[in-house]
Order: C-alpha cells, then sequence, then structure tokens
C-alpha cells in the first residue's frame, strides 16, 4: 500500500529535547574554553554571512575557537551574576551577550587581534530589510547587464530571456527587437531606504553589492587579570 500523506503529528517533547541537548553542549563547549584561553572577546557579526565566518574560523583554527549560538546560554555559561560566574569577574564580560553577539577564544594578544578585525571586511550582495549605502539608477534605453555601470561599449546588453524577470521584479521594460529596454530611467533604490526582495535580487543581478560583512569586537576578559575591558573606551 501507498504510504499515508496525511500529516503527522510530531511530539514537541522530542524536538524540545534534541534543542536541550544542544544547549547543554554549548554550555559546557563554553566553560571548557574558558579554562583553556587566555582571552575572551565579545563580538558583534554586522551583515552576517555563514561562509566568511567559516573563513575566520579557519584563519585561527590553531589558538581560537569561536561560539555564535544562543546568547542567553552563553552568557549562563560565563555567569550573568558574581554568585554564579564560571570564573572571577566573568559576569561584566556577559552584560555585553545582546544581539547578532557571538564569543571568541583564543590564546593571541588583544592588540593582534583587534588589529586584525579592525580591517576585516567582505563585501557581498545585500538580503532585503538592510539599508541601501547608495542610489542605484538604471539609464533608459537598452538594458545593459551591469546597468549603467559600466561604459556600454564594455559590456553587454541584458539577455532577453530575463525581460520577463526584471519586470515581474518592478523593473517597466520592454522588448525591443529582440533588446530589454527602458522608456526611461530607472532608479532601483535610493541610499538610505530599506530594501525590498525585489531590489535585492535587482542589485543582485547587475552586480551591485551593498553589504559588507564585518566583526566588531565589544569587550574582552583577560584571565590573567580577570578584568574585562570594553573595545569602544579603548578606542576613546
Amino acid at each position: 500500500m501507498p504510504k499515508s500523506k496525511r500529516a503527522r503529528v510530531v511530539h514537541l517533547s522530542k524536538t524540545d529535547k534534541k534543542g536541550k541537548e544542544l544547549s547543554q553542549k554549548l554550555f559546557a563547549n563554553v566553560q571548557e574554553a574558558a579554562d583553556k584561553f587566555s582571552y575572551i572577546f565579545v563580538f558583534a557579526v554586522e551583515n552576517m554571512r555563514n561562509t566568511y565566518l567559516k573563513e575566520v574560523r579557519a584563519e585561527f583554527a590553531s589558538d581560537s575557537r569561536i561560539f555564535f549560538g544562543k546568547t542567553k546560554v552563553m552568557a549562563k555559561a560565563l555567569g550573568l551574576t558574581p554568585a554564579d560566574e564560571h570564573l572571577p569577574n566573568l559576569s561584566t564580560l556577559s552584560a555585553h551577550l545582546n544581539g547578532n553577539v557571538g564569543l571568541f577564544f583564543t590564546n593571541g594578544s588583544p592588540a593582534s587581534i583587534l588589529e586584525y578585525f579592525s580591517s576585516y571586511a567582505k563585501t557581498d550582495f545585500a538580503r532585503a530589510g538592510i539599508p541601501a549605502t547608495q542610489t542605484f539608477t538604471i539609464p533608459s534605453g537598452v538594458v545593459y547587464s551591469r546597468g549603467g555601470e559600466l561604459p556600454p561599449d564594455d559590456d553587454v546588453p541584458l539577455p532577453h530571456s530575463l525581460e520577463v524577470t526584471v519586470r515581474k521584479w518592478g523593473m517597466p521594460t520592454k522588448l525591443v527587437k529582440g533588446k530589454v529596454v527602458l522608456d526611461g530611467d530607472y532608479t532601483v533604490c535610493r541610499e538610505g531606504e530599506v530594501l525590498n526582495s525585489h531590489q535585492t535580487a535587482l542589485l543582485k543581478l547587475f552586480g551591485v553589492a551593498m553589504a559588507d560583512f564585518k566583526i566588531e569586537m565589544k569587550a574582552y576578559y583577560s584571565a590573567a587579570t580577570e578584568t574585562v575591558t570594553e573595545v569602544d573606551a579603548m578606542e576613546e
């Protein structure tokens, strides 16, 4: 007999158990790393991309470890108050675990770590929900693959097969003798406005990258001195 396609009940107790196990593992791993490494950094991520985070992990694989998981679990592992902190004064660091942040454990010197990440940035295509960093307008006439970013002699016309697609994404295009054409200039986005999915799709199609993946160090803990240093305060 064929298998039934009816919806099956998934017991939450099973999924909760798996989630609990992952949280317990993260908790234990954070505490183990706190005992092993000389410094613990709290870092914030802008325009998160797993690919670039993997690159950073690989770069520091020999003497560092990165955790990017549930902030509440990581904060609890470090300690939320002086009474339950894993190491003296770690609760001061856990206070910085808010938002899109992670933990970076390392034996490298704070100076070298801060220098590396102050200049680390990877440009990528924007995702919906972030502000545009520039105004991008496609000029009237034949639409080229870079949307006017290059001189026509250095570019190629947009394939006619994409006319339906770009029109679906909001561009008022038409086909004229097999070429995609605009009757007037079309502004895909304006600087500062929040991008939607159609705008980001067009930006990607025309090769316009507006998102910078960055890691910003917020504060770090020194096991030797049992103190927490805020990075912003250092810069001031």
